[in-house]
């Protein structure tokens, strides 16, 4: 059940109204965006929205129960806070939204019909559709521990223990040359082993792909040259002399852990736990 604000219970009762949409959107970088299916630009709780963006969204559905309930937004790239390279970059993936039932006459009067966050966002040219779920998609998200070889924990976090801000696993490094949007040979790691930062984070401090970091999925270094090729493509694309900050990857192994991180002691895997050829073994005869 939602409550009305004073006063527009009575407007919703009278045979004109004047009500409109308005959309915010905050991304996890603190950045927050408003958007408005109105005519003019709107004001309230500190945000601006913005006058006809382009967006569409289909009819709210809410179920008893714990299904995830969602809609979807569509519209164009009008509007200057929205660029194709943040969505590619995936600066709004999951991102809170909040829609709002707004009377444009007096702002005052408004009440939030739905609060979210953004799931599959799908492009097409200069266009784009995203998806908008409930809040119940967070209770649909795996909780606890997985019993596997492997560690379960993030290279750096608090159950790991190691430090990545140490030099010893992390280094400064400036494209020297181009080959594609997600590979390019670097100056200033050749101090580090091959792969050391195979699985390891890209974070760009320069260039228009600064502020994002991107998994690195292979670092090789043959003859003193050193390429990093990137999971997904970096926004911009990256050019020469654009700097990045680079992170030891970690492929979850206890040998790894041992011989790289010498951290053993914080592996959060099971590595003697038995395997399938254990499972699968039948009875013989000695």
């Amino acid at each position: 059940m939602k409550l009305l604000p004073a006063g527009m219970d009575a407007h919703l009762a009278s045979r004109a109204t004047t009500l409109c949409w308005c959309w915010r959107l905050t991304r996890k970088d603190g950045a927050v965006f408003g958007f408005t299916d109105h005519d003019k630009a709107l004001t309230f709780d500190g945000t601006t929205f913005e006058a006809s963006a382009g967006f569409e969204v289909s009819d709210i559905k809410d179920g008893v129960g714990l299904s995830v309930d969602n809609l979807d937004v569509s519209g164009a790239l009008t509007s200057a806070a929205l660029t194709d390279d943040d969505l590619s970059a995936g600066r709004y993936d999951d991102a809170r939204v909040e829609i709002f039932r707004v009377n444009w006459q007096n702002v005052a009067q408004r009440i939030l019909m739905r609060s979210g966050s953004l799931g599959e966002v799908r492009r097409t040219g200069k266009a784009f559709s995203a998806e908008v779920r409930g809040l119940q998609h967070y209770l649909q998200q795996p909780k606890g521990r997985l019993f596997q070889y492997t560690c379960d924990a993030d290279l750096g976090d608090a159950r790991c223990g190691v430090n990545l801000t140490s030099p010893t696993y992390r280094g400064t490094a400036a494209i020297a040359a181009v080959q594609s949007p997600r590979r390019f040979t670097v100056s200033g790691l050749t101090a580090y082993d091959h792969e050391f930062f195979t699985r390891g984070l890209a974070a760009f401090t320069s260039g228009p792909a600064s502020g994002t970091a991107i998994e690195i999925k292979a670092h090789t270094k043959i003859a003193g040259v050193v390429t990093l090729e990137l999971w997904s493509e970096a926004e911009g694309p990256p050019v020469a002399g654009n700097t990045i900050v680079v992170t030891a990857g970690c492929d979850k192994r206890i040998e790894t852990c041992r011989a790289r991180f010498a951290n053993a002691i914080n592996f959060r895997g099971f590595p003697s736990m038995p395997g399938n050829e254990y499972l699968t073994k039948v009875a013989r005869k000695a």
